[in-house]
């Protein structure tokens, strides 16, 4: 796999460790600020609207209950569930 440029990341994820951690290993954080934080933080706001397609995405998949409860203990066959629900949902 290749490196990840970018971590988009919901509020729960914003702390100025794990910003540190993410910028030592290179990669760019796309995460709000807490509204109680005393200095604003910059982040790509287009880059972090597309987020919401992934979660749908997540959510989607989750409708499959053998997926969601990951009935299959087999990496293989696990994957195979999740590419068949995405076939069929995108087909849909």
């Amino acid at each position: 796999m290749t490196r990840p440029k970018w971590l988009l990341g919901d509020r729960g994820y914003d702390a100025d460790w794990f910003r540190e951690a993410l910028q030592d290993k290179g990669i760019r954080a796309c995460i709000p600020g807490r509204k109680k934080r005393e200095t604003p933080v910059k982040y790509d706001k287009r880059r972090y609207k597309r987020r919401n397609r992934i979660e749908i995405m997540f959510g989607r998949l989750k409708d499959w209950r053998r997926v969601a409860t990951r009935y299959d203990r087999c990496p293989k066959v696990f994957l195979s569930a999740i590419a068949l629900a995405a076939l069929v949902i995108y087909w849909l």
